[in-house]
């Protein structure tokens, strides 16, 4: 029996713990939720914030007080140690909007420390004492200890949360809203109230640029692409100008140097040269591209990050997540339901005002003071003569004549009521009904009221807050183009290996470990890897690469037995795309067939080959030549043309070919600055070989560059990029600012060096390209003067200006005025289509 009590009483115990451990824990994730890490929808803020500004509140007087102060003043408030107090109250400061800042409060960008509470001082600002506080409109609760009141949410009127961000982790779900600008928030505000479509999107203090396509309004499962702006000093030197949000420079170079020796990007050095702007310079090792460095950047280190917003935010004593228009609309919904509060309390005050004034008033002015000076037995019987002398004037009044309104007549002095003026009185009365119309009318028209003060806001405050982040689309890097060849790759051919392991094997190439390896081996079978530091192919291989995906200019040329039947065939295909570790076979499927003859051509090269037959077989000609150009490009399944039924001894290469496939078409996409194959922009034409790109810029200087996929333009001082031809003549327009007169002149391109820029136009402060063209017969229209004075004259310029070099000054065209337009008058030829080549 002993032992059944102890087994029962030990259940109900465990029973008990259970569910005390229950309660305890929902007890707890509801503390850290509501208390804690998310912030309440009404005034943006999370408690300790809240209590940090309702102490800074207390303590103003308009003067700064050291932080160590504040802190302290705050714990009474708040139920936790000084440092989260601390942390959250330089976050604030450094977000500079509420707080105003005096000494060492750390760096955003450099994450460098605030220095020590006790040397560090701050005080509100004057935006945060407009916005944030109203104690007639403030809901009160009782502090932790009991001791003190503490607001329940601060009247705000402004959308903080937007404006701040937040970001938090608690038991079960994390928040996470981006900042948004300040002037774009207020415009957005008066947008809603005028029943207009907006857009927010977010703005970071350390600027750089933004991709907001997936933002999803901040919701969950949104995500932004974040990088910074990276400038080519030179072509040995980049410049990194700013940081992503919520990286540092120390964390930014620290991935640079990472990625260095890994070996996904090559630099000779990275220094650090931020004060008060960020600058990294970035030293390239010899002979790398800069614009693929960039590109290299952006893929494997923090100069591109990717944020996903979660906007969770308390409401109704829960958690909800909501996009940001809807906590934007939220917020100016709250603020206008306060601004009515504080209209209707203001309304309140004044009618009181009005009433005791008009009381005063008519004490005054009918004498009724004078029953302080009659002898009544008590002190009530004076309050009821007062009362009843004042009987013939309570309709002139608002509201009944209460007790307290009589006796607070009684306490003023009589030397005061006795040099009270009559016509001062009427002066205030009449002022107080002018606010009180005034008053009703605002709240007549609320809406037109709250965009009042939201343009108020604006005008007092937007100064210096315009937007730092740039909204900009971000191409898309394919990261194997950009990694720099960091592995050497080998190969086994006999036994049929490939990797990179396999040192005392035959070297194949320098690749990156991103890259896949295409291989062909003699029986007719290929495969695409990974690359790795040894990989099976299959036996007797002929052919290792590197393989690009969707590269539709490399052919390749193979000749094949059939093993079944004996008869031999040749075909031409490309690899597009393939299933990474999946045998495909080329030749017909049969354990005899084999490869005679494989290569494999970079630009569709069809070359000439030499078959030789078996002395042996009943063939009348024993040796001939096969053309590959007499071939179609087809799919790598495709059986082939047969060359011959009787059995080959031997094919040799006999003569280079020439390509057979159509130039490379190339457009040119203004939006990321890039070259595509996908047709997306301008069409450029299409480009043979050696063919080049001639690119004019806004500053009077042109650059040769070849037709490299992977180069960066910044398109916003192009005005024209084509293919390059020697032979056309350009006209350049261009003011001399310091001879005041426009010149022109007519020049052919001489110079040969590739990815340089030559300036065409005379070198000066101020000088600029006004015009410039490639028309054979290029005609200047000039307009100057305005209105009645106005003149238009065109000038055929190859009549009078010869063809120079394209370092001459040029010739005087006419002098410069600020009301002088040119443009062309000529028709620009028309450039290639990528349809007119296909009808052709």
């Amino acid at each position: 029996m002993a032992k059944i009590k102890i087994a029962e009483d030990f259940h109900e115990n465990e029973s008990g713990v259970t569910g005390q451990y229950k309660n305890w824990f929902l007890d707890y994730a509801s503390y850290v939720i509501l208390e804690r890490a998310v912030p309440a929808v009404e005034d943006g803020l999370k408690p300790v914030q809240r209590r940090i500004l309702h102490s800074m509140k207390e303590m103003d007087d308009g003067r700064f007080n050291k932080v160590a102060n504040i802190i302290g003043q705050s714990m009474a408030y708040h139920p936790h140690g000084d440092a989260s107090i601390g942390e959250a109250l330089v976050n604030m400061g450094q977000k500079d909007l509420l707080i105003d800042t005096q000494g060492n409060w750390g760096n955003i960008n450099t994450g460098d420390d605030a220095a020590a509470s006790r040397y560090i001082e701050a005080r509100l600002s004057k935006f945060a004492l407009e916005v944030a506080f109203n104690p007639k409109t403030t809901e009160w609760q009782l502090s932790y200890d009991g001791r003190k009141n503490e607001p329940v949410t601060l009247p705000m009127k402004f959308p903080l949360l937007l404006a701040h961000g937040a970001e938090g982790i608690a038991v079960g779900l994390a928040t996470k809203i981006l900042p948004h600008n300040f002037i774009e928030l207020c415009e957005a505000a008066i947008k809603y109230l005028k029943n207009k479509k907006f857009e927010l999107y977010p703005d970071f203090q350390t600027g750089g640029m933004i991709d907001i396509t997936n933002y999803n309004d901040g919701k969950r499962g949104g995500k932004v692409r974040v990088r910074v702006h990276i400038e080519e000093l030179d072509k040995k030197t980049l410049i990194i100008k700013d940081v992503p949000y919520g990286v540092t420079t120390p964390q930014l170079i620290d991935s640079i140097i990472k990625a260095n020796d890994q070996g996904k990007i090559k630099i000779r050095k990275v220094t650090d040269n931020t004060a008060t702007v960020v600058e990294i310079q970035v030293d390239l090792a010899p002979g790398i591209s800069p614009d693929i460095t960039i590109d290299a950047l952006y893929a494997f280190t923090d100069c591109e990050v990717s944020i996903s917003p979660n906007a969770c935010v308390i409401s109704d004593q829960k958690p909800q997540f909501l996009g940001v228009r809807e906590l934007l609309t939220l917020s100016v919904d709250h603020t206008k339901d306060l601004l009515k509060k504080e209209l209707e309390i203001r309304l309140a005050e004044l009618q009181e005002k009005w009433h005791y004034t008009s009381l005063e008033k008519i004490f005054f002015e009918e004498k009724i003071y004078k029953e302080l000076e009659k002898k009544h037995e008590t002190w009530e019987k004076v309050l009821t003569a007062i009362a009843k002398a004042f009987e013939p004037f309570r309709k002139q009044l608002k509201r009944d004549i209460t007790r307290e309104d009589i006796i607070k007549l009684t306490e003023k002095p009589v030397r005061r009521i006795y040099r009270l003026d009559i016509d001062e009185l009427n002066a205030q009365i009449k002022g107080l009904e002018g606010d009180m119309k005034q008053v009703r009318h605002d709240l007549a028209n609320l809406v037109d009221f709250t965009i009042a003060y939201y343009d108020n806001l604006l005008k007092k405050y937007g100064k210096g807050r315009e937007r730092k982040t740039e909204i900009k689309l971000f191409e898309a890097i394919q990261a194997q183009q950009v990694a720099i060849a960091n592995v050497k790759l080998y190969v086994n051919r006999s036994e049929g290996f490939i990797g990179t392991g396999l040192k005392k094997d035959e070297f194949v190439a320098d690749c990156s470990d991103l890259d896949d390896i295409i291989a062909f081996t003699k029986g007719g079978k290929m495969k695409v890897v990974k690359v790795a530091d040894k990989a099976f192919i299959g036996k007797d291989i002929i052919h290792v690469a590197v393989f690009r995906k969707n590269d539709e200019r490399t052919t390749y040329n193979m000749i094949y037995v059939d093993g079944k039947s004996g008869v031999s065939y040749a075909k031409r295909f490309n690899v597009t795309g393939v299933t990474r570790d999946r045998e495909y076979d080329l030749a017909k499927e049969d354990p005899k067939s084999r490869v005679h003859y494989f290569s494999a051509n970079a630009n569709g090269e069809a070359e000439v080959v030499r078959v030789i037959l078996s002395p042996n077989s009943s063939a009348r000609t024993k040796e001939f030549d096969f053309y590959f150009e007499t071939l179609e490009v087809k799919n790598r399944s495709s059986l082939g043309n047969q060359v011959t039924k009787y059995p080959i001894r031997n094919i040799k290469f006999k003569e280079a070919g020439k390509s057979t496939l159509s130039g490379r078409k190339l457009w040119f996409d203004a939006t990321f600055g890039r070259l595509n194959t996908e047709e997306k922009g301008e069409y450029l034409g299409s480009f043979d070989g050696e063919e080049k790109l001639l690119v004019i810029y806004s500053d009077g200087s042109y650059e040769i560059t070849d037709t490299e996929l992977t180069q960066r333009f910044d398109a916003e001082k192009i005005v024209e990029i084509r293919k390059f031809d020697p032979e056309k003549i350009i006209t350049a327009i261009y003011l001399d600012n310091e001879k005041l007169q426009f010149n022109v002149k007519r020049f052919k391109i001489e110079t040969t060096t590739l990815h340089n820029k030559f300036l065409f136009i005379k070198e000066g402060e101020g000088n600029r390209l006004e015009a410039v063209t490639l028309h054979p017969q290029p005609i200047a229209v000039i307009k100057s003067g305005r209105g009645a004075q106005a003149k238009t004259q065109k000038i055929k310029i190859a009549d009078f200006v010869e063809v120079t070099g394209w370092k001459t000054v040029g010739t005087k065209l006419f002098d410069f005025s600020k009301s002088v337009e040119v443009e062309w008058g000529h028709k620009e030829e028309a450039k290639e289509s990528p349809q007119t080549e296909l009808d052709l």
